[in-house]
């Protein structure tokens, strides 16, 4: 089967979060399944010189937008057995960032445009285009509306991954005609109305054969009001075409037994590495080691990761003698409360207020418990690499979290982690006293920590149900 994988970033070439991640692995999976997988990105100023130099100029033409004939340049660069394309105009892409400009409707109308244009030119027409989130949820819009009538194109079928909905892509009405180039007609509950305005990612679920998000039960709790940020009633009825399907991980990038980046290696069966990581990572940290439970937090600083509740605990979280290590940006807020816990507990708070992925690496793998205690959490793939390295998550049941982590019995020795359903910072601070407990019973943490590590948090099951989509709306074409 051809699948085109659309996405407006991709591990290693650019990344502001989970869905790089996804558009690296995924591909990748399905491609070793025997089908032929392209990945299409926009060609953003990032892109790191060792990658940029192996480019190979596929094809240039120009994309209509408003009055404006754009250029478009399709750069090709194939790893392993997936063919990249990046789709080249200096006027949208050359920037500091990958999103957050006033532009940002004018900048992915273009790519969206680009990626079904530039299909023809490239010799590539797929069964299947793989669009993720508002910034390639038109695609399938523009497929059926605009270029319906170029006949090689409609026999495709497309599915939308909706990896956060909080983030929708809504612009004003005139983006249909000066930027898409259509008319009003869609400008219906059943298309991309959005409360007078144009919702890209409304448009990607109503015109979408088949719509998924990263977790079984986030595909739940959109449907509720809660969740469904204004979007609830649509996803209700689009439940019969809906899906979540949990996320993988990169088994091979992130296994204690042979990374390259953390000081020691270890695995389940032999542990002593990862003490000698934890000794080094407190040393890192400028404590001394008393013999604290070690807890991380690796995470965007912003509401969505509960950290509301963490900083309101925070105190009381400290009171029980561990030591905290955090790593990230994000909110200002967040950031001053931590730099103040630093400043006031230096020998039990430590924040690196960046985000360094080498750096991350080696809190997962020094540390003995990883924080997860979101308010929502579409996937999550943090309590996944933590479990990986035998770092304990405390996590609260919601979306991919649920999923992913098995609360610990004491009873009958299985769970991989320790859980907290309300969102308060008491509920928290009891999931934290529930695994302190255990950590100080030798016997139970060594089980507990071994039952993550041996789960299979690979891509290759995920990638099945995936695959089975596919054929379930290609079947008859």
């Amino acid at each position: 089967m051809k699948i085109l994988f659309c996405a407006g970033e991709c591990h290693p070439f650019f990344k502001t979060g989970g869905l790089a991640d996804v558009a690296y692995a995924l591909p990748r999976a399905l491609a070793d399944e025997g089908h032929d997988v392209r990945v299409i990105l926009p060609l953003y100023k990032s892109l790191k010189g060792n990658y940029r130099e192996k480019l190979t100029h596929t094809a240039d033409f120009t994309v209509d937008v408003s009055y404006r004939r754009q250029y478009c340049g399709i750069d090709e660069l194939k790893i392993d057995n997936v063919t990249y394309y990046f789709v080249d105009n200096m006027y949208y892409f050359d920037r500091d960032n990958l999103y957050g400009y006033i532009d940002d409707g004018e900048r992915f109308s273009f790519f969206s445009s680009a990626i079904i244009e530039s299909l023809e030119k490239i010799g590539f027409i797929p069964d299947v285009i793989h669009v993720n989130d508002w910034h390639t949820a038109i695609v399938p819009l523009l497929l059926k509306v605009k270029y319906h009538w170029i006949g090689v194109l409609k026999d495709i079928r497309t599915v939308l991954t909706i990896h956060n909905l909080k983030f929708q892509g809504i612009f004003p009405f005139e983006v249909l005609g000066d930027l898409l180039g259509i008319g009003d007609s869609v400008m219906t509950d059943e298309g991309v109305e959005y409360f007078g305005a144009v919702n890209f990612m409304k448009g990607g679920i109503n015109y979408s054969d088949f719509v998924t998000t990263v977790s079984p039960t986030y595909a739940e709790e959109i449907k509720t009001p809660d969740y469904g940020e204004k979007l609830d009633g649509l996803m209700r009825r689009i439940s019969y075409k809906l899906k979540g399907i949990v996320n993988g991980i990169d088994t091979e990038h992130f296994n204690p037994e042979t990374d390259e980046i953390i000081p020691f290696d270890y695995s389940a069966s032999d542990l002593k590495g990862k003490k000698k990581d934890r000794a080094l990572l407190i040393r890192e940290a400028g404590m001394t080691d008393g013999g604290e439970p070690v807890l991380a937090l690796i995470s965007r600083l912003t509401s969505q990761k509960g950290l509301d509740i963490l900083t309101y605990g925070l105190e009381a979280l400290l009171d029980k003698k561990v030591k905290l290590l955090i790593v990230g940006t994000g909110d200002k807020e967040y950031e001053d409360s931590f730099k103040y816990f630093e400043w006031k507990y230096p020998e039990q708070v430590k924040f690196w207020n960046l985000f360094d992925a080498d750096l991350a690496q080696r809190l997962y793998a020094g540390a003995d418990m990883i924080l997860v205690p979101s308010l929502f959490e579409p996937c999550g793939l943090t309590q996944m690499i933590g479990m990986r390295y035998g770092t304990v998550p405390i996590v609260r049941e919601t979306g991919g979290l649920k999923d992913t982590v098995i609360p610990w019995n004491k009873f009958t020795g299985e769970g991989t982690g320790f859980t907290f359903s309300f969102y308060n910072h008491m509920d928290l601070l009891g999931a934290v006293d529930r695994a302190l407990e255990c950590y100080h019973e030798r016997k139970s943490w060594k089980k507990v920590m071994e039952n993550g590590m041996k789960k299979d948090f690979g891509w290759k099951k995920s990638a099945a149900e995936y695959e089975d989509i596919y054929e379930k709306i290609t079947d008859g074409v």
